[in-house]
């Protein structure tokens, strides 16, 4: 157990407790941050989280939890413990970041930041508006962790992490070295988006085409799927063109063949949630880019062909 002196009142909290968000919680934790955990089921309390390292060396630490859930407890708990916080991290897939930002939204202080890190875009802009004085910030990670059991993660890739600026009151520097002090890798980049788009590229070649073909990464190398691919690429540029945001082609296709290449063996996240029957990222991926090109009267029909492809494969699972 590491000797770190736990805080009665943490300034940091970690929005879901996926495997990322307990990553980031024992990275921050190593750094001698404290972050508690927003869930949307745990009542208030403490858990014992364990962590296996790169070097499969195992720490183990304790963890504030406090549901979003006002029927688990007072209303006036839940703000009380939100007040003394200046960053929200919120580590829940794309489709999930509306409904939690709602359920602690009218208890949130004002000078509260909020850090977004999930697959895909779309959410930023929805959660933008819905903010008064909170600051929004977003950021994009290629680290790799593995739940072992529901408090224990195993880190599988170093990766690095992107953070940015989108809106409202910037990120105070003392909170901008916290972050890139612990997580090991990372930036601060201005502007972020350009970034964001660029990983939205890699997810929307490999994750809808490895869940439809129900393949590896590294299959779809294969030229059967050289088409395709230049399809999604010289949709998705265009796309961003409109939306200002300036992508090369040829480098961009380059990195995709890169990622393709060094993550061969692995199946992709939306493979394995088709494969595991749960709900899939498209609608921030693929559907991002779709309605954005709407938006700007364009035709995404690569890149409506695979979402209406993987709305069907969820449509056998999902009710």
């Amino acid at each position: 157990m590491n000797e770190v002196e736990f805080k009665a009142d943490p300034k940091v909290a970690i929005l879901g407790a996926g495997a990322i968000g307990q990553l980031l919680y024992h990275q921050l934790f190593a750094a001698g941050i404290c972050p508690y955990f927003i869930t949307r089921k745990e009542t208030l309390s403490k858990q014992t989280l364990t962590f296996t390292s790169l070097e499969n060396k195992i720490s183990g630490s304790e963890a504030q939890l406090l549901s979003s859930d006002t029927q688990s407890h007072s209303g006036d708990e839940l703000a009380s413990t939100l007040a003394g916080t200046e960053l929200i991290i919120v580590c829940v897939k794309a489709y999930q970041v509306r409904s939690a930002i709602d359920a602690i939204l009218s208890r949130l202080p004002k000078q509260c930041h909020i850090l977004l890190l999930h697959n895909g875009m779309g959410p930023h802009l929805e959660v933008a508006k819905q903010l008064s004085t909170q600051g929004l910030s977003v950021g994009t990670t290629s680290q790799g962790a593995l739940k072992l059991a529901p408090w224990h993660i195993q880190q599988t890739g170093s990766g690095s992490t992107q953070f940015g600026h989108v809106s409202g009151s910037k990120l105070p520097d003392t909170l901008k070295a916290l972050l890139l002090n612990a997580i090991t890798h990372s930036q601060w980049c201005a502007p972020i988006l350009p970034l964001l788009w660029q990983k939205l590229a890699i997810n929307a070649v490999i994750n809808p085409l490895t869940a439809i073909e129900q393949c590896r990464n590294g299959d779809l190398a294969a030229p059967r799927y050289q088409a395709m691919r230049d399809e999604i690429i010289s949709e998705l540029v265009e796309v961003a063109h409109a939306d200002g945001v300036e992508l090369d082609k040829l480098v961009l296709t380059n990195r995709i063949n890169e990622v393709i290449k060094l993550t061969a063996n692995n199946f992709s996240s939306m493979h394995q949630d088709v494969a595991n029957k749960r709900q899939t990222e498209i609608e921030a991926i693929s559907g991002y880019i779709i309605k954005r090109a709407a938006i700007h009267g364009l035709t995404s029909k690569a890149n409506q062909q695979l979402f209406e492809q993987v709305k069907n494969l969820e449509s056998h699972y999902l009710s």
